[in-house]
């Protein structure tokens, strides 16, 4: 009988390890379910610290909205997440991947096929149309000109602007450009959305149907988003919610 029990509770304790070694991963590994994680993460520009021991970590298919004052940190983390700039310390895993071990043309790369951008100030071609404006990104990876048109304009379809394919920007207005930037964003079928103020430049109702327009291309593609916003409004259209000031992180 005493056998049976110390048989047992061995067996009880390793089930016990099990666990645990499961719900805290080895650095670098990521958890269940998890896209990205940043730890302990640091941007300074001169004497300015802009981003400071920052951690977070991001769900596959979660909304998550950054929300802070302006110099609060809340772009440049969000440059960071991009790998648009270069931490001074921490580490940012995609996957488990440390991206701190991706050389510029790794990371244009990672980039091209795993996150879209969206910026406030839509960064649109001027001489493109909205389609070749939103086929742009797929150049670099030699896809051929029909197909380019062809997912370009399913992208406009899906952000309600396939008739406007041939316009350019700017016989197009804010909510428009701001569609083909998404659309564009959306052309390699990213896991990952990162917008900064996405609508800072528009008006509160045309602000109010890109923001629907976000939650709607969320839910139809699981597509995992992070909007960095000083609008409460905006955050309040997420999953979750994280404050910063003054360079951290203060949820």
């Amino acid at each position: 009988m005493r056998s049976e029990l110390l048989r047992s509770e061995l067996l009880r304790s390793e089930l016990l390890r099990s666990e645990l070694l499961q719900s805290e991963p080895p650095r670098g590994e990521p958890r269940r379910g998890e896209l990205l994680r940043v730890e302990g993460l640091q941007k300074s520009f001169g004497t300015v610290g802009a981003v400071r021991g920052v951690d977070l970590a991001l769900a596959e298919g979660e909304c998550l909205s950054v929300v802070g004052r302006s110099g609060s940190g809340k772009s440049t983390l969000l440059h960071l997440l991009a790998g648009l700039e270069a931490p001074d310390s921490g580490h940012i895993f995609y996957r488990g991947k440390d991206l701190a071990g991706l050389d510029e043309d790794a990371l244009a790369l990672w980039r091209r096929h795993e996150v879209g951008l969206v910026f406030q100030a839509f960064h649109l071609i001027p001489t493109l149309s909205a389609l070749e404006n939103v086929a742009f990104p797929l150049y670099p990876d030699h896809v051929r000109s029909e197909q380019r048109r062809k997912l370009a304009l399913e992208r406009l379809e899906q952000v309600g602007l396939a008739e406007r394919a041939t316009h350019r920007p700017g016989e197009l207005s804010g909510g428009e450009q701001q569609r083909v930037a998404i659309a564009r964003a959306l052309i390699g079928r990213p896991a990952l959305i990162l917008a900064d103020e996405p609508t800072g430049n528009l008006d509160s109702q045309t602000g109010e149907e890109i923001l629907a327009l976000f939650g709607r291309l969320h839910s139809e593609s699981g597509v995992a988003l992070v909007i960095v916003t000083h609008d409460e409004k905006v955050a309040a259209a997420t999953d979750r919610t994280v404050h910063m000031a003054d360079g951290r992180v203060v949820e």
